[in-house]
């Protein structure tokens, strides 16, 4: 599963990117268990931080599969 950072996810990762080794698909918990577990820095925005796929957010209870790219998206201010 690859993985995409934006904003201070970004700068907590330390990457751009980084693939998320997985051979099923993963609840959003589960999800953020395995990363938090390899980028402990990211745990901070497991709370704010919104996931998308396909350009859309993911949805409570949608599973993420291993073949997906994943952004991690943190909360966003306007003006």
């Amino acid at each position: 599963m690859k993985v995409i950072f934006f904003a201070q996810s970004r700068e907590a990762a330390g990457r751009d990117e980084y693939v998320l080794e997985t051979a099923k698909p993963l609840t959003e918990t589960e999800f953020w268990a395995a990363l938090v577990s390899a980028l402990p820095a990211l745990a901070p925005h497991q709370k704010t931080a919104r996931l998308a796929r396909r350009e859309e957010y993911v949805l409570a209870g949608e599973l993420l599969f291993p073949d997906d790219e994943i952004a991690v998206i943190p909360p966003v201010s306007g003006g």
